[in-house]
């Protein structure tokens, strides 16, 4: 049977890559996060508007659409996001060295003026919203199992006992050092991680 030419150039013709609403753009959603986080900053979670991100971001609402249906959807996306990759756990072979860098990181982060302003307003929200409370404590979750991981290498290297109290030891990591910078807005020196370094080690004893 002969083809006709219209078979061969459908089989010929090298399919188009989808465009438009098929494809999401990293470019796009790293300009929506951000403005998402701006806006935020400014304004509070209760007074986020969604026309008010996709203009920061200079996008349109269809493109905002696309990628979250609510405001409470794209929080919790940006939040999740950034939340598994804005303080890596370390793996350094030495738990002393683990938990130095760990506090280092962690207060670079705070220091952050957009993290500074958000955090507050994200615990203040915990007691108003169900919806972000349970989202605050999914976050927790995934942190405090990456953090746990950390504390047992140590206690596989005999650096910890097998007994400790290693929730305990976790609040510790981040208490104190929340406490001051973002309760107190005290600035983090090199005397303050060394002190905060013998708190987590006097808990881990």
């Amino acid at each position: 049977m002969e083809r006709k030419s219209s078979d061969v150039k459908n089989v010929d013709r090298p399919r188009r890559k989808p465009a438009g609403a098929a494809v999401l753009q990293d470019t796009v959603t790293e300009a929506i996060q951000r403005a998402l986080f701006e806006e935020w900053a400014e304004t509070g979670y209760s007074a986020l508007r969604m026309e008010r991100i996709a203009a920061r971001a200079g996008v349109g609402k269809a493109a905002l659409y696309r990628r979250s249906k609510s405001k409470f959807e794209l929080v919790t996306e940006a939040v999740k996001s950034t939340a598994t990759s804005i303080t890596p756990i370390p793996d350094t072979g030495s738990f002393e060295s683990d938990v130095a860098m760990l506090l280092r990181r962690m207060a670079a982060t705070l220091r952050h003026p957009l993290v500074r302003r958000i955090l507050p307003d994200l615990h203040a929200e915990h007691a108003r919203s169900e919806e972000l409370a349970e989202l605050l404590e999914s976050v927790t979750r995934d942190r405090r199992a990456q953090a746990m991981i950390m504390l047992g290498r140590a206690v596989e290297r005999g650096e910890l006992s097998k007994d400790i109290d290693r929730q305990m030891v976790l609040d510790m990591f981040i208490a104190p050092l929340y406490w001051h910078v973002i309760v107190q807005h005290r600035p983090v020196r090199s005397a303050d991680i060394r002190r905060f370094l013998k708190l987590v080690f006097c808990v881990a004893k």
